[in-house]
């Protein structure tokens, strides 16, 4: 799709005439609303699992240290 500026301007010509202004405005509206959601959410995402991944790594050190008192090997696999 090679659409130049003649041809987008055509096609929002188009569309206000089928949809009308306040429809695309409340259009565009709702798409951004939508997109600013899944932006937040998906930033919410990576944040929980970098949360976790730090939690690991926090604790690893917690559970070798408790096995050593154990006297479970650390270095195997004993799960």
């Amino acid at each position: 799709m090679n659409l130049g500026w003649q041809e987008l301007l055509i096609v929002l010509g188009i569309a206000v005439l089928l949809f009308g202004g306040t429809k695309l405005a409340g259009l565009g509206r709702a798409s951004g609303k939508a997109i600013r959601e899944f932006k937040e959410e998906t930033e919410g995402l990576s944040s929980g699992r970098k949360a976790e991944q730090a939690a690991a790594v926090t604790q690893a050190p917690v559970q070798r240290a408790e096995q050593a008192v154990e006297g479970v090997d650390p270095t195997t696999d004993n799960a």
